[in-house]
């Protein structure tokens, strides 16, 4: 999220993050968000969770999940066709799905014995991990890795990733 607020306000994504909706109130996100200045709000899922987040995005072109680890209601993906993306630690369809998720992602490649990883950022669908893929950044996994290490590499990649998918998107749908 940081990553992508910062290509912003640098001019490298043509567009504003207008609002982060972190997925919880003890979230990281909302300190980071705020830190660079950009408005927060937690929106818990409960009744009319699909029309609260509506009405969060208002103002908003584009969605894009970073850590958000609820499936969206099928409202926002009908509000935001092909404008709602997803960053996951590995190069999907491999270590994706339900429950697949932060350093569970890192410890199944390791123990898969996987000689690389990386990230992919996709559009989302209604199913966990199975959008089509806008971009993959890859890198070694070494013998003697440990999930954190692995973590780490990819963390590295989801930083350039992110910001150069989203410019990518925003670039083809204004053609």
């Amino acid at each position: 999220m940081a990553a992508i607020v910062r290509a912003c306000q640098s001019g490298e994504i043509p567009g504003e993050v207008k609002v982060v909706i972190p997925s919880g109130a003890d979230s990281g996100a909302e300190g980071v968000a705020q830190g660079l200045g950009i408005r927060t709000q937690v929106v818990l899922p409960g009744e009319q969770y699909g029309e609260r987040l509506l009405e969060a995005l208002e103002e908003c072109d584009f969605v894009c999940l970073a850590g958000y680890l609820r499936i969206l209601p099928n409202a926002i993906l009908e509000r935001f066709p092909g404008r709602v993306l997803n960053i996951h630690p590995s190069l999907l369809p491999k270590f994706g799905g339900k429950g697949m998720y932060g350093i569970r992602v890192h410890q199944a490649v390791v123990a898969a014995g996987e000689t690389e990883s990386g990230c992919t950022v996709h559009l989302v669908t209604e199913h966990y991990d199975e959008g089509p893929v806008v971009l993959q950044l890859k890198c070694e996994v070494r013998p003697e890795d440990t999930p954190e290490d692995v973590a780490a590499n990819v963390l590295k990649l989801e930083h350039r990733a992110y910001p150069e998918a989203l410019r990518k998107v925003i670039e083809d749908g204004s053609r």
